[in-house]
């Protein structure tokens, strides 16, 4: 699994930062491309990466603020301009069917391929054989979401020895047995996948949330997750500002990465007041409280792998 930012700007953009996209790249998973909100500019965002549009098959928005979704109707429109024609579903508050409707009915932007729109509450979002989807209100000044997606544990490895020993030939046969199917040799004789196969394999959780106050939902989203995106648009001393408008400090974000038990925390939604020579001291605020942390810049990239995250 890697993540990409494509925005991590907060409010409106910035020559440094762009406002809020980010896209979890799930392909090894056979799951596609999922983004995170898409504020203004994510496709010109797109345009300097190699992740094409209609690769992308899930959006989902934290909230219906403008630096969260203004991107999205031109995005939608390019994708299908660029061939796009597989489904794309998107998930959001009570609120964003309208808003997609409407700014593709008054533009008269035809769209080649089918959306589905499924306005959200607290509750399990979806659930299938690979993933499960959680999420829950937060505490900002409208109605926000996190996210909490958890991978499914994955077979254990398969051990080729006792396979070999069991009399599994080469090909196919050894695929099934690592994939959890039993299968029947060629004398009759059975070989069971728990017989020739490892524990199962701890799957990843990462945990993505909107602008939110430090508050009980966003820890229970967090609780044990691998990695935890939390938004800091403020610094320690502007935290009153921060409560005031529902954001979090760089403080904030990391007490919430502690207190939750999460193993990596990657701050992004910074605020254009701090320039690349005040990022050092909002580091430093921040691993004070939670020293695996990362502040995510406009194209970070991250990668979950050996259950570590490593920025490419």
């Amino acid at each position: 699994m890697e993540i990409f930012f494509l925005g991590t700007g907060a409010g409106m953009p910035s020559k440094l930062r762009n406002t809020s996209s980010l896209i979890l790249n799930l392909s090894a998973e056979q799951e596609g491309y999922w983004m995170f909100d898409c504020g203004e500019a994510t496709q010109h965002q797109l345009l300097r990466t190699s992740i094409k549009p209609r690769k992308i098959n899930k959006i989902f928005i934290t909230h219906l603020h403008g630096d969260h979704i203004f991107g999205l109707p031109g995005f939608l429109g390019s994708r299908s301009f660029l061939g796009g024609e597989e489904e794309l579903t998107i998930y959001g508050p009570v609120g964003i069917k309208e808003w997609i409707t409407t700014s593709l009915r008054i533009t008269k932007t035809h769209l080649t391929y089918p959306v589905t729109i499924k306005e959200i509450d607290s509750s399990i979002l979806f659930e299938d054989d690979q993933f499960k989807i959680t999420t829950k209100e937060l505490e900002h000044v409208i109605e926000c979401f996190g996210f909490r997606i958890e991978q499914k544990p994955l077979p254990g490895k398969l051990l080729i020895e006792k396979a070999v020993e069991a009399g599994v030939p080469k090909g196919p046969l050894l695929k099934k047995l690592k994939d959890g199917e039993d299968i029947q040799l060629e004398n009759g004789q059975f070989v069971y996948s728990q017989d020739v196969t490892g524990a199962p394999q701890k799957g990843f959780t990462i945990t993505i949330l909107g602008d939110t106050r430090y508050c009980e939902a966003a820890l229970e989203l967090a609780t044990d997750a691998d990695i935890l995106v939390h938004e800091a648009t403020f610094d320690s001393e502007t935290g009153e500002l921060a409560n005031e408008y529902g954001h979090s400090t760089i403080a904030d974000a990391a007490r919430t990465a502690k207190e939750a038990n999460v193993r990596a925390l990657i701050a992004n939604h910074i605020s254009a007041r701090f320039m690349p020579s005040d990022l050092m001291k909002l580091k430093e605020q921040g691993t004070a409280i939670f020293p695996n942390l990362h502040i995510a810049d406009d194209f970070s990239q991250f990668e979950w792998k050996d259950e570590q995250l490593i920025k490419k």
